[in-house]
Protein backbone atom coordinates (compact mmCIF):
# COMPACT_ATOMS: atom_id res chain seq x y z
CA UNK A 1 0.00 0.00 0.00
CA UNK A 2 2.78 2.06 1.14
CA UNK A 3 4.64 1.62 -2.01
CA UNK A 4 1.77 2.26 -4.65
CA UNK A 5 1.33 5.54 -2.77
CA UNK A 6 4.86 6.46 -3.28
CA UNK A 7 4.89 5.46 -7.24
CA UNK A 8 1.53 8.29 -7.48
CA UNK A 9 3.76 11.19 -5.81
CA UNK A 10 6.39 10.30 -7.90
CA UNK A 11 4.47 10.74 -11.14
CA UNK A 12 2.96 13.59 -10.02
CA UNK A 13 5.72 15.64 -9.58
CA UNK A 14 7.43 14.43 -12.76
CA UNK A 15 7.86 18.21 -14.00
CA UNK A 16 9.05 16.89 -17.91
CA UNK A 17 5.83 15.10 -18.55
CA UNK A 18 3.60 17.82 -16.71
CA UNK A 19 4.94 20.06 -19.36
CA UNK A 20 4.63 17.40 -22.17
CA UNK A 21 1.13 17.48 -21.28
CA UNK A 22 0.34 21.14 -21.70
CA UNK A 23 2.22 21.65 -24.62
CA UNK A 24 0.34 18.75 -26.14
CA UNK A 25 -2.82 20.80 -24.81
CA UNK A 26 -3.62 16.74 -22.88
CA UNK A 27 -6.05 18.98 -20.49
CA UNK A 28 -7.16 16.10 -18.62
CA UNK A 29 -3.60 14.37 -17.87
CA UNK A 30 -2.47 17.60 -16.74
CA UNK A 31 -5.10 18.73 -14.11
CA UNK A 32 -5.65 15.02 -12.81
CA UNK A 33 -2.21 14.87 -11.87
CA UNK A 34 -1.12 18.65 -11.09
CA UNK A 35 -4.22 19.27 -8.75
CA UNK A 36 -3.12 16.29 -6.94
CA UNK A 37 -0.33 17.90 -6.14
CA UNK A 38 0.48 20.35 -2.88
CA UNK A 39 -0.28 24.05 -3.56
CA UNK A 40 3.33 25.14 -2.42
CA UNK A 41 4.75 22.12 -5.36
CA UNK A 42 2.69 23.63 -8.04
CA UNK A 43 3.14 27.12 -7.03
CA UNK A 44 7.04 25.89 -6.99
CA UNK A 45 6.06 23.80 -11.05
CA UNK A 46 4.73 27.48 -12.05
CA UNK A 47 7.40 30.01 -10.95
CA UNK A 48 9.98 27.42 -12.68
CA UNK A 49 8.45 27.65 -16.02
CA UNK A 50 8.67 29.62 -19.09
CA UNK A 51 6.07 32.52 -19.70
CA UNK A 52 4.81 30.35 -22.65
CA UNK A 53 4.08 27.09 -20.44
CA UNK A 54 2.23 29.66 -17.74
CA UNK A 55 -0.06 30.94 -20.78
CA UNK A 56 -0.95 27.60 -21.37
CA UNK A 57 -1.85 26.85 -17.82
CA UNK A 58 -4.14 29.43 -17.77
CA UNK A 59 -6.58 27.88 -19.93
CA UNK A 60 -6.15 24.81 -18.18
CA UNK A 61 -6.72 26.09 -14.97
CA UNK A 62 -9.81 27.59 -13.58
CA UNK A 63 -9.05 31.51 -11.54
CA UNK A 64 -10.19 29.84 -8.64
CA UNK A 65 -7.31 26.64 -9.15
CA UNK A 66 -5.00 29.47 -9.77
CA UNK A 67 -5.98 31.66 -6.65
CA UNK A 68 -5.12 28.56 -4.82
CA UNK A 69 -1.45 28.48 -5.87
CA UNK A 70 -1.04 32.26 -5.71
CA UNK A 71 -1.92 31.57 -1.81
CA UNK A 72 1.22 29.66 -1.77
CA UNK A 73 3.42 31.37 -3.79
CA UNK A 74 6.63 33.06 -2.53
CA UNK A 75 7.51 35.92 -4.89
CA UNK A 76 9.58 38.94 -5.06
CA UNK A 77 8.44 42.12 -6.12
CA UNK A 78 9.56 42.44 -9.69
CA UNK A 79 7.80 38.59 -10.31
CA UNK A 80 4.66 39.64 -9.03
CA UNK A 81 4.23 42.54 -11.22
CA UNK A 82 5.67 39.82 -14.08
CA UNK A 83 3.71 37.44 -13.79
CA UNK A 84 0.53 39.13 -12.91
CA UNK A 85 0.57 41.21 -16.49
CA UNK A 86 1.19 38.07 -18.32
CA UNK A 87 -2.24 37.11 -17.45
CA UNK A 88 -5.45 38.10 -19.18
CA UNK A 89 -6.80 41.01 -16.82
CA UNK A 90 -10.25 39.93 -16.63
CA UNK A 91 -8.57 36.23 -15.53
CA UNK A 92 -6.19 37.82 -13.50
CA UNK A 93 -9.06 40.13 -11.29
CA UNK A 94 -11.41 36.75 -10.88
CA UNK A 95 -8.53 35.32 -9.97
CA UNK A 96 -7.50 38.10 -7.07
CA UNK A 97 -11.45 37.83 -6.08
CA UNK A 98 -11.22 34.07 -4.86
CA UNK A 99 -8.05 34.81 -2.89
CA UNK A 100 -8.05 35.75 0.68
CA UNK A 101 -8.15 40.02 0.97
CA UNK A 102 -4.58 40.12 2.66
CA UNK A 103 -3.04 37.95 0.09
CA UNK A 104 -4.65 40.37 -2.55
CA UNK A 105 -3.39 43.40 -0.77
CA UNK A 106 0.23 41.65 -1.19
CA UNK A 107 -0.08 41.29 -4.61
CA UNK A 108 -1.66 44.66 -5.69
CA UNK A 109 0.73 46.65 -3.54
CA UNK A 110 3.65 45.53 -5.60
CA UNK A 111 1.49 46.89 -9.12
CA UNK A 112 1.47 50.23 -9.72
CA UNK A 113 -1.12 52.67 -9.19
CA UNK A 114 -2.96 52.43 -12.96
CA UNK A 115 -2.88 48.55 -12.82
CA UNK A 116 -3.54 48.56 -9.05
CA UNK A 117 -7.10 50.97 -9.90
CA UNK A 118 -7.70 48.69 -13.30
CA UNK A 119 -7.96 45.74 -10.75
CA UNK A 120 -9.95 46.92 -8.47
CA UNK A 121 -12.82 48.09 -11.15
CA UNK A 122 -13.04 44.96 -12.64
CA UNK A 123 -13.30 42.67 -8.68
CA UNK A 124 -16.94 42.98 -6.83
CA UNK A 125 -17.53 46.40 -5.26
CA UNK A 126 -17.89 45.17 -1.95
CA UNK A 127 -14.68 43.37 -2.24
CA UNK A 128 -12.69 46.01 -4.12
CA UNK A 129 -14.00 48.55 -0.97
CA UNK A 130 -12.34 46.23 1.21
CA UNK A 131 -8.84 45.82 -0.45
CA UNK A 132 -9.08 49.73 -0.67
CA UNK A 133 -9.42 49.92 2.89
CA UNK A 134 -6.69 47.41 3.99
CA UNK A 135 -4.23 48.84 2.06
CA UNK A 136 -4.92 52.34 3.60
CA UNK A 137 -2.88 51.14 6.57
CA UNK A 138 0.54 51.77 6.94
CA UNK A 139 3.02 49.37 6.04
CA UNK A 140 4.61 46.62 8.37
CA UNK A 141 1.80 47.19 11.22
CA UNK A 142 -1.26 45.16 11.93
CA UNK A 143 -3.37 46.81 9.56
CA UNK A 144 -1.61 45.87 6.26
CA UNK A 145 -0.96 42.51 7.62
CA UNK A 146 -4.79 41.55 8.47
CA UNK A 147 -7.53 40.07 6.48
CA UNK A 148 -10.91 40.41 6.97
CA UNK A 149 -12.03 36.68 5.99
CA UNK A 150 -13.00 35.64 9.86
CA UNK A 151 -15.87 34.49 12.26
CA UNK A 152 -17.17 36.48 14.35
CA UNK A 153 -20.27 36.08 16.70
CA UNK A 154 -22.75 37.71 19.50
CA UNK A 155 -21.69 37.19 22.74
CA UNK A 156 -25.75 36.88 23.80
CA UNK A 157 -26.34 33.97 21.14
CA UNK A 158 -26.35 30.25 21.62
CA UNK A 159 -23.99 27.58 21.04
CA UNK A 160 -27.00 26.28 18.68
CA UNK A 161 -27.17 29.27 16.83
CA UNK A 162 -23.27 30.03 16.58
CA UNK A 163 -22.77 26.58 15.07
CA UNK A 164 -25.40 27.58 12.54
CA UNK A 165 -23.40 30.95 11.80
CA UNK A 166 -19.95 29.01 11.52
CA UNK A 167 -21.33 26.69 9.13
CA UNK A 168 -22.11 29.40 7.37
CA UNK A 169 -19.23 31.03 6.96
CA UNK A 170 -16.63 28.54 7.32
CA UNK A 171 -16.06 28.52 4.08
CA UNK A 172 -14.71 31.95 3.40
CA UNK A 173 -13.27 32.26 6.67
CA UNK A 174 -9.03 31.79 6.48
CA UNK A 175 -9.13 29.90 10.01
CA UNK A 176 -12.27 28.33 12.19
CA UNK A 177 -10.01 27.44 15.16
CA UNK A 178 -10.25 30.74 16.76
CA UNK A 179 -14.15 31.99 17.01
CA UNK A 180 -14.09 36.04 18.12
CA UNK A 181 -16.86 37.50 20.15
CA UNK A 182 -18.29 40.76 19.98
CA UNK A 183 -21.44 43.12 21.26
CA UNK A 184 -24.14 44.32 19.53
CA UNK A 185 -21.71 47.40 18.19
CA UNK A 186 -19.33 44.88 17.23
CA UNK A 187 -16.91 45.38 20.24
CA UNK A 188 -14.61 42.31 20.56
CA UNK A 189 -15.43 40.53 24.24
CA UNK A 190 -14.43 37.45 23.73
CA UNK A 191 -13.56 34.56 21.98
CA UNK A 192 -13.97 31.27 22.08
CA UNK A 193 -12.19 27.77 20.32
CA UNK A 194 -14.15 25.25 17.61
CA UNK A 195 -13.25 22.38 20.47
CA UNK A 196 -15.51 24.65 23.40
CA UNK A 197 -18.26 25.27 21.02
CA UNK A 198 -18.54 21.47 19.60
CA UNK A 199 -18.27 19.81 23.13
CA UNK A 200 -20.77 23.08 25.10
CA UNK A 201 -24.50 22.24 25.05
CA UNK A 202 -26.44 23.82 22.22
CA UNK A 203 -28.37 25.96 24.45
CA UNK A 204 -25.66 27.44 26.38
CA UNK A 205 -25.33 30.70 26.19
CA UNK A 206 -21.44 32.26 24.42
CA UNK A 207 -21.43 34.54 26.67
CA UNK A 208 -21.61 32.21 29.57
CA UNK A 209 -18.06 29.89 28.00
CA UNK A 210 -16.26 32.29 25.70
CA UNK A 211 -13.14 33.59 27.08
CA UNK A 212 -13.47 36.80 28.31
CA UNK A 213 -9.29 37.74 28.92
CA UNK A 214 -8.55 38.36 25.20
CA UNK A 215 -5.15 39.44 23.74
CA UNK A 216 -5.35 41.49 20.85
CA UNK A 217 -3.59 44.06 18.43
CA UNK A 218 -4.40 47.74 17.35
CA UNK A 219 -4.53 48.42 13.83
CA UNK A 220 -1.57 50.55 13.81
CA UNK A 221 0.84 48.37 16.08
CA UNK A 222 3.89 47.22 14.46
CA UNK A 223 4.75 43.40 13.10
CA UNK A 224 7.22 43.32 15.13
CA UNK A 225 5.32 42.88 17.94
CA UNK A 226 2.42 40.98 16.39
CA UNK A 227 5.30 38.47 15.68
CA UNK A 228 6.14 38.69 19.19
CA UNK A 229 3.14 37.93 20.49
CA UNK A 230 2.29 35.16 18.57
CA UNK A 231 5.46 33.34 19.61
CA UNK A 232 5.10 33.92 23.20
CA UNK A 233 1.63 32.54 22.92
CA UNK A 234 1.81 29.98 20.27
CA UNK A 235 -1.45 31.42 19.11
CA UNK A 236 -2.89 30.11 15.24
CA UNK A 237 -4.67 33.83 14.86
CA UNK A 238 -5.27 37.19 16.89
CA UNK A 239 -7.85 39.56 17.00
CA UNK A 240 -7.19 43.18 15.39
CA UNK A 241 -9.34 46.24 16.80
CA UNK A 242 -8.93 50.16 16.54
CA UNK A 243 -9.03 52.42 18.97
CA UNK A 244 -12.53 51.74 20.25
CA UNK A 245 -12.08 47.98 20.54
CA UNK A 246 -14.18 47.68 16.80
CA UNK A 247 -13.20 44.35 15.63
CA UNK A 248 -11.81 44.79 12.31
CA UNK A 249 -10.06 41.66 11.08
CA UNK A 250 -7.55 38.84 12.23
CA UNK A 251 -4.21 38.41 11.75
CA UNK A 252 -3.20 34.26 11.05
CA UNK A 253 -0.03 32.30 11.28
CA UNK A 254 1.26 31.92 7.95
CA UNK A 255 1.28 35.61 7.76
CA UNK A 256 3.31 35.98 10.72
CA UNK A 257 5.80 33.58 9.86
CA UNK A 258 6.50 35.37 6.49
CA UNK A 259 7.44 38.17 8.64
CA UNK A 260 9.46 36.48 11.23
CA UNK A 261 11.47 35.21 7.94
CA UNK A 262 11.60 39.05 6.60
CA UNK A 263 11.93 40.39 9.89
CA UNK A 264 15.24 38.01 10.01
CA UNK A 265 16.51 38.74 7.02
CA UNK A 266 16.41 42.77 7.25
CA UNK A 267 18.32 42.07 10.53
CA UNK A 268 20.82 40.07 9.37
CA UNK A 269 21.38 42.64 6.46
CA UNK A 270 21.70 45.50 8.29
CA UNK A 271 23.80 43.74 10.61
CA UNK A 272 26.13 42.47 7.71
CA UNK A 273 26.27 46.22 6.31
CA UNK A 274 24.04 46.02 3.30
CA UNK A 275 20.41 47.88 2.86
CA UNK A 276 18.66 44.62 1.76
CA UNK A 277 19.52 40.98 1.51
CA UNK A 278 21.06 40.30 -2.08
CA UNK A 279 18.86 38.03 -4.48
CA UNK A 280 20.91 35.72 -5.84
CA UNK A 281 19.08 36.43 -9.08
CA UNK A 282 19.96 39.96 -9.46
CA UNK A 283 22.64 41.22 -11.28
CA UNK A 284 26.07 42.53 -10.28
CA UNK A 285 25.15 46.50 -10.65
CA UNK A 286 22.15 45.66 -8.55
CA UNK A 287 23.96 44.26 -5.64
CA UNK A 288 26.80 46.65 -6.13
CA UNK A 289 23.96 49.53 -5.55
CA UNK A 290 22.89 47.67 -2.50
CA UNK A 291 26.23 47.31 -0.95
CA UNK A 292 28.28 50.08 -2.26
CA UNK A 293 26.80 53.23 0.22
CA UNK A 294 27.35 51.15 3.30
CA UNK A 295 31.28 50.45 1.88
CA UNK A 296 31.77 54.03 1.34
CA UNK A 297 30.37 54.92 4.48
CA UNK A 298 32.77 52.54 6.26
CA UNK A 299 35.41 53.46 3.83
CA UNK A 300 35.43 57.22 5.48
CA UNK A 301 34.99 55.37 8.93
CA UNK A 302 38.36 53.41 8.35
CA UNK A 303 40.05 56.91 7.40
CA UNK A 304 40.02 57.74 10.68
CA UNK A 305 41.64 54.36 11.58
CA UNK A 306 44.72 55.37 9.32
CA UNK A 307 45.12 58.72 10.54
CA UNK A 308 45.19 57.65 13.89
CA UNK A 309 47.92 55.43 13.26
CA UNK A 310 49.78 57.87 11.39
CA UNK A 311 49.98 60.12 14.87
CA UNK A 312 51.64 57.01 16.27
CA UNK A 313 53.87 56.89 12.99
CA UNK A 314 57.55 57.73 15.67
CA UNK A 315 56.51 54.73 17.66
CA UNK A 316 55.78 52.66 14.94
CA UNK A 317 59.56 53.79 13.16
CA UNK A 318 61.30 53.23 16.70
CA UNK A 319 59.48 49.57 16.94
CA UNK A 320 58.33 48.04 13.74
CA UNK A 321 57.67 44.88 15.35
CA UNK A 322 54.40 46.68 17.04
CA UNK A 323 53.01 46.77 13.25
CA UNK A 324 52.96 42.94 13.23
CA UNK A 325 50.55 42.72 15.72
CA UNK A 326 48.10 45.74 15.07
CA UNK A 327 45.76 43.18 13.01
CA UNK A 328 45.83 40.69 15.31
CA UNK A 329 44.61 43.04 18.62
CA UNK A 330 41.92 44.81 15.71
CA UNK A 331 40.89 42.00 14.34
CA UNK A 332 39.95 40.23 17.80
CA UNK A 333 38.69 43.21 19.53
CA UNK A 334 36.41 43.44 16.35
CA UNK A 335 35.54 39.68 16.96
CA UNK A 336 34.75 40.54 20.26
CA UNK A 337 32.47 43.23 20.03
CA UNK A 338 30.44 41.60 17.48
CA UNK A 339 29.73 39.06 19.33
CA UNK A 340 28.48 41.15 22.06
CA UNK A 341 26.43 42.79 19.44
CA UNK A 342 24.64 39.75 18.01
CA UNK A 343 23.68 38.50 21.41
CA UNK A 344 21.99 42.23 22.44
CA UNK A 345 20.25 42.43 19.17
CA UNK A 346 18.36 38.89 19.12
CA UNK A 347 18.11 39.46 22.78
CA UNK A 348 16.18 42.78 22.05
CA UNK A 349 14.64 41.51 18.77
CA UNK A 350 12.61 38.10 20.64
CA UNK A 351 11.88 40.38 23.81
CA UNK A 352 14.31 38.63 25.63
CA UNK A 353 15.92 42.24 27.06
CA UNK A 354 13.49 44.48 28.49
CA UNK A 355 14.01 47.99 30.77
CA UNK A 356 14.53 45.86 33.64
CA UNK A 357 17.21 43.50 32.23
CA UNK A 358 19.41 46.07 30.39
CA UNK A 359 21.61 46.78 33.31
CA UNK A 360 21.91 43.11 33.65
CA UNK A 361 22.71 42.70 30.17
CA UNK A 362 25.51 45.57 30.29
CA UNK A 363 27.24 43.99 33.86
CA UNK A 364 26.79 40.66 32.23
CA UNK A 365 28.74 41.57 28.85
CA UNK A 366 31.15 43.20 31.28
CA UNK A 367 32.22 40.33 33.01
CA UNK A 368 32.54 38.33 29.90
CA UNK A 369 34.51 40.60 28.40
CA UNK A 370 36.90 40.90 31.26
CA UNK A 371 37.19 37.41 31.77
CA UNK A 372 37.41 36.18 27.75
CA UNK A 373 40.16 39.49 27.59
CA UNK A 374 42.60 38.19 30.17
CA UNK A 375 42.51 34.76 28.94
CA UNK A 376 43.28 35.81 25.33
CA UNK A 377 45.37 38.31 26.94
CA UNK A 378 47.83 35.85 28.57
CA UNK A 379 47.88 33.41 25.84
CA UNK A 380 49.41 36.39 23.37
CA UNK A 381 51.97 36.94 26.48
CA UNK A 382 53.03 33.47 26.29
CA UNK A 383 52.87 32.89 22.86
CA UNK A 384 55.18 36.35 21.98
CA UNK A 385 57.37 35.45 24.35
CA UNK A 386 57.88 32.11 22.78
CA UNK A 387 57.77 33.19 19.54
CA UNK A 388 60.27 36.54 19.69
CA UNK A 389 61.47 36.18 23.09
CA UNK A 390 60.58 39.52 23.92
CA UNK A 391 58.41 39.32 27.18
CA UNK A 392 57.92 43.03 27.14
CA UNK A 393 56.46 43.15 23.65
CA UNK A 394 54.58 40.05 25.10
CA UNK A 395 53.24 41.76 27.99
CA UNK A 396 52.22 45.16 26.08
CA UNK A 397 49.98 42.95 23.42
CA UNK A 398 48.61 40.96 25.89
CA UNK A 399 47.24 43.77 27.71
CA UNK A 400 46.32 46.00 24.74
CA UNK A 401 44.17 42.36 23.49
CA UNK A 402 42.44 42.06 26.88
CA UNK A 403 41.85 45.58 27.50
CA UNK A 404 40.16 46.52 23.57
CA UNK A 405 38.41 43.04 23.78
CA UNK A 406 36.72 44.62 27.20
CA UNK A 407 36.04 47.71 25.85
CA UNK A 408 34.74 46.45 22.20
CA UNK A 409 32.41 43.76 24.62
CA UNK A 410 31.20 46.83 26.40
CA UNK A 411 30.37 48.57 23.09
CA UNK A 412 28.86 46.17 21.21
CA UNK A 413 26.27 45.93 24.00
CA UNK A 414 25.50 49.39 24.97
CA UNK A 415 25.49 50.88 21.55
CA UNK A 416 22.48 48.31 20.38
CA UNK A 417 21.15 49.51 23.47
CA UNK A 418 21.31 53.05 23.07
CA UNK A 419 19.94 53.17 19.73
CA UNK A 420 16.85 51.06 20.45
CA UNK A 421 16.51 53.67 23.59
CA UNK A 422 15.94 56.53 21.88
CA UNK A 423 13.66 54.24 19.11
CA UNK A 424 15.96 53.61 16.06
CA UNK A 425 16.26 49.64 14.90
CA UNK A 426 19.26 48.46 17.12
CA UNK A 427 20.36 46.27 13.88
CA UNK A 428 21.53 49.39 12.31
CA UNK A 429 24.48 49.48 14.83
CA UNK A 430 25.73 46.70 12.21
CA UNK A 431 28.73 44.42 12.51
CA UNK A 432 30.80 46.55 10.12
CA UNK A 433 30.05 49.99 12.21
CA UNK A 434 31.05 48.34 15.71
CA UNK A 435 34.39 46.72 14.00
CA UNK A 436 35.05 49.74 12.76
CA UNK A 437 34.96 51.71 16.33
CA UNK A 438 36.79 48.95 18.13
CA UNK A 439 39.64 49.05 15.33
CA UNK A 440 40.34 52.93 16.68
CA UNK A 441 39.39 51.77 20.09
CA UNK A 442 42.13 48.90 19.79
CA UNK A 443 44.74 51.01 18.21
CA UNK A 444 44.26 53.67 20.59
CA UNK A 445 45.01 51.80 23.09
CA UNK A 446 47.84 49.69 21.80
CA UNK A 447 49.90 52.17 20.63
CA UNK A 448 49.11 54.81 23.60
CA UNK A 449 50.73 52.11 25.51
CA UNK A 450 53.41 51.60 23.42
CA UNK A 451 54.12 55.46 22.97
CA UNK A 452 54.21 55.38 27.09
CA UNK A 453 56.59 51.94 27.09
CA UNK A 454 58.22 53.18 24.30
CA UNK A 455 61.53 53.87 27.04
CA UNK A 456 61.36 50.07 27.76
CA UNK A 457 60.84 48.82 24.58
Amino acid sequence: MIEEKDERRDVSFDEDQLIRWLIDENIDEFRKDFLSMHAYDQAKFYVKVGPDIRKIMYHFLSPEEMAEIYEAIELDDEEIEYFIKEMDPNYAAKMLSYMYTDDVVDVLTELDEDDRDSFLELMDEEMAEEITELMGYEKYTAGSLMTTEYVSIQENSTVRSAMNVLRREAPNAETIYYVFVVDENHRLTGVISLRDLIVAEEDTLIRDIMNERVVYAKVTDDQEKIAQIFKDYNFLAFPVVDEDLVLQGIITVDDIIDVMDEEASDDYSKLAGISDIDDIDAGPFKAAKQRLPWLVMLLFLGMITASLMGQFEATLEKVALLALFIPLISGTSGNSGTQALAVVVRGIATGEIDEKSKLKMIFREMGTGLITGIACGLIVVLVVFLWKHSLMIGMLVGTAICCSIFVATIAGSFIPLLIHKIGIDPAVASGPFITTLNDITSILIYLGLATMLLGQL
